[in-house]
């Protein structure tokens, strides 16, 4: 993949569909059904224009969906990281009453964060906050489009401060790795892909 153009072309047209076709009565179920597909595309979308496939960018690439699945698996179970919830079917099939998907999920957000700000001439661990934060925050954007498009839910009806504190310490973790990891991290697609996701959630939020 050597020019980017089509493919963002291609990932703010999905997004867009994806943001019209959700809010509109006759098509909602359609486009919830879509979004395991709309998750999957992009994240093939941004690996596919990684720029070094070695042994570090590997190991950050399994470890970090490794960690995004299994402490979600911890969570459903337990209560005790993020809070009381439990996955619907908007994102697929479940394996121990969670979807694979959601290791994606992760390992795209990561990404997409990590790389947008692995240019900053800063100290390592202020990128790891800034990391982290931006995480927390872009969760805050994400709980109230995924409740009310059934990807899951909450016993409290909403998600507890619990939930943000365990976002932020589980991706500080997942940046440390990132970060400290040396492989090529400037990605085109990555900086972009963040900003639809962020029109994306944000737009839902203002909508509804």
């Amino acid at each position: 993949m050597k020019n980017p153009r089509p493919y963002l072309l291609l990932l703010a047209s999905m997004y867009l569909a994806g943001l019209i076709g959700l809010n509109m009565p006759q098509t909602t179920e359609l486009f919830q059904a879509l979004t395991p597909f709309n998750l999957v595309v992009s994240l093939v979308i941004l690996l596919g224009f990684n720029q070094q496939f070695n042994r570090p960018f590997y190991i950050f690439a399994v470890v970090t969906f490794l960690t995004g699945y299994f402490i979600e698996v911890a969570g459903v179970h337990t209560g005790i990281i993020f809070g009381h919830y439990q996955y619907e079917t908007t994102l697929g099939f479940k394996i121990i009453d969670v979807p694979p998907l959601i290791g994606a999920n992760w390992l795209l957000l990561i990404y997409c964060i990590g790389s947008s700000f692995s240019r900053l001439s800063v100290p390592f661990i202020v990128k790891v906050s800034l990391g982290a934060l931006s995480m927390t925050l872009l969760d805050v954007l994400i709980e109230p489009v995924a409740i009310r498009l059934n990807m899951w839910s909450w016993d409290s009806l909403q998600p507890p401060l619990q939930n943000y504190l365990a976002w932020f310490i589980v991706s500080a973790f997942l940046f440390a790795l990132f970060f400290s990891l040396k492989f090529r991290k400037d990605n085109p697609i990555a900086l972009w892909l963040l900003i639809f996701q962020i029109c994306f959630f944000g737009i839902q939020n203002i909508i509804n």
